[in-house]
């Protein structure tokens, strides 16, 4: 993640340090001609902490102990304690011996904004006809920060096969579609992002070079597409093409993923990418509608 844990002694919102996707401007309601001092008032510090540790589960995605929630976090293991019990209370989080973990009920806090806009519900029709059409698992993914959340998809059973739950998170920089939706991001927002994206090994073949790391994206951007090869997973190819709206805006990517046992880089490009950009054309179609 962009965001370095540690952040728990924050007393005023950070300036500057908005989310790729969210809206920053202020509530009509706060006057911001008062000043830093006046806003301050308006920030929870103790939400934002909250916020951290949810944040700590999925830049780990696995159980963590109250210790390495502290740690993760920069909380004390008091604050720690306090937080991690509160989710648990309001059924967000479980504790299993001195193991924490969050449970599908956080899934409601991102979904309840998915599903007003409608947009995956709409989509999903068209992922599913896909995923049955070339017998492989579609799924589609918003970014955040620098992380790809899958929102939708299908997965297509067989004995081995590619299975990414919605809300997974994944790291960007490894991935088809945290490729597709970097590389659309405005040009003004590049240079910050190439320099605080945190391009995590995640094998030997994850390409972790900034400058290597520019040139694909520049390529992406170019294409419309991106594959990756293997870097976010040994064994596993994936291919996705962006999302847009008649505006232009990017909302997302959709994305197939299909182990390297049953398909080549070029057969991904050949008989996948055709049939991707129909359905992402079809999907487009209908979100005019």
């Amino acid at each position: 993640m962009a965001k370095p844990p540690g952040t728990a002694n924050r007393e005023t919102p950070s300036k500057g340090g908005s989310r790729t996707g969210l809206m920053t401007a202020a509530p009509d309601d706060i006057d911001e001609s008062a000043g830093d001092t006046a806003n301050s008032r308006d920030y929870v510090s103790s939400l934002a902490r909250g916020l951290d540790v949810l944040r700590a589960f999925n830049r780990t995605r696995r159980k963590m102990t109250l210790s390495e929630v502290a740690a993760e976090t920069g909380n004390t293991r008091a604050g720690a304690r306090r937080i991690l019990l509160t989710l648990v209370r309001e059924g967000y989080a479980v504790a299993d011996g001195r193991l924490f973990d969050l449970t599908p009920k956080v899934l409601e806090l991102g979904f309840s904004v998915l599903s007003s806009k409608g947009t995956w519900d709409i989509a999903r029709p068209f992922i599913e006809h896909l995923s049955e059409e070339i017998r492989e698992s579609v799924s589609a993914a918003v970014l955040d920060e620098y992380s790809v959340v899958y929102v939708s998809g299908t997965q297509f059973h067989r004995v081995i096969s590619v299975g990414i739950t919605v809300g997974r998170r994944f790291p960007a920089h490894c991935t088809a579609t945290g490729r597709v939706l970097l590389a659309a991001l405005p040009d003004a927002q590049w240079p910050d992002m190439l320099a605080s994206i945190q391009l995590t090994r995640m094998n030997e073949r994850t390409v972790t070079d900034r400058d290597e790391f520019r040139a694909i994206l520049e390529d992406v951007r170019a294409k419309g597409w991106s594959l990756v090869n293997q870097e976010l997973e040994i064994g596993l190819m994936s291919i996705a093409v962006p999302v847009a709206l008649s505006s232009g805006a990017i909302i997302g990517a959709v994305n197939v993923g299909i182990p390297t046992l049953r398909m080549t880089p070029e057969g991904m490009v050949d008989e996948i990418l055709p049939k991707l950009q129909t359905t992402v054309e079809n999907i487009t179609q209908a979100l005019k509608r």
